[in-house]
């Protein structure tokens, strides 16, 4: 199966889900108990549901007292990993037109937080890995670690495995050091994280050696292209009548 078509149907979508977000129910209200439900059950098991997710949100769109901002939150934070991908766009696109909840008792955090979110989200689609992580770690975002990601399973390796898609694709071999602030580890945790990708690592000149693949290779191109000189004949005799006739 194909990244795309697993962003569109992925194989962990329980049979229900893929009714209601296929289906017209994905507008029906009643549901946003059995959606919201699904979106903990991918925060607890590394699951991840896009379109299940933007189905929330279309619904939070549609019914502004159903706003839950926990939910848009913890949406937006997942999203964050999906890089390539336009998922983290595609749901902040979801909030421009949302009405405030003044039934919410406690004060909404999205405001604060989404600012943050989308220069986190920048930052990972730049492949500035090492300011991510400076900003992720930063006292300003203290809530979103204690209140958030850390209920997230995975979400600091979901993050890691963005950094390692983009060193694939990049390099041949990189120093140990630049991947260690790419990925946020040093000393043991670093070589085993390595180890764990089965890449090598030669600690004595502290380089790490990418495997071969289709995007970090360097291959030549041979284009041929066949041209058919009686068109070329007539086109030349087409140019010079023209060129007559003014």
């Amino acid at each position: 199966m194909s990244a795309t078509s697993e962003w569109v149907t992925p194989p962990t979508r329980p049979e229900l889900i893929e009714s209601l977000v296929s289906g017209v129910d994905r507008y029906n209200p009643s549901n946003i108990g059995i959606l919201e439900d699904y979106l903990y059950h991918q925060i607890r098991t590394r699951e991840y549901d896009c379109l299940a997710n933007l189905a929330i949100l279309k619904l939070y769109q549609f019914n502004p007292d159903l706003y839950n901002p926990d939910v848009v939150v913890n949406i937006l934070v997942k999203a964050l990993a999906s890089v390539p991908f336009p998922d983290f766009n595609l749901s902040v696109a979801l909030l421009d037109d949302r009405s405030s909840n003044t039934n919410i008792e406690e004060p909404d955090p999205l405001p604060a937080l989404l600012p943050y979110l989308a220069n986190m989200h920048s930052l990972l689609q730049q492949c500035r890995f090492p300011a991510f992580w400076t900003l992720y770690r930063s006292d300003a975002l203290e809530s979103l670690r204690d209140n958030y990601t850390v209920e997230v399973v995975g979400f600091e390796d979901s993050i890691r495995e963005v950094a390692v898609r983009a060193v694939k694709a990049t390099f041949q071999r990189i120093g140990s050091t630049r991947l260690g602030s790419y990925l946020d580890l040093e000393g043991e945790e670093l070589e085993e994280y390595i180890a764990s990708l089965r890449w090598k690592f030669d600690s004595a000149t502290g380089v790490v050696e990418v495997p071969p693949n289709p995007d970090n290779q360097i291959a030549s191109t041979v284009v041929q292209e066949d041209i058919n000189y009686s068109v070329t004949i007539e086109l030349t005799k087409v140019i010079s009548h023209a060129i007559s006739a003014v």
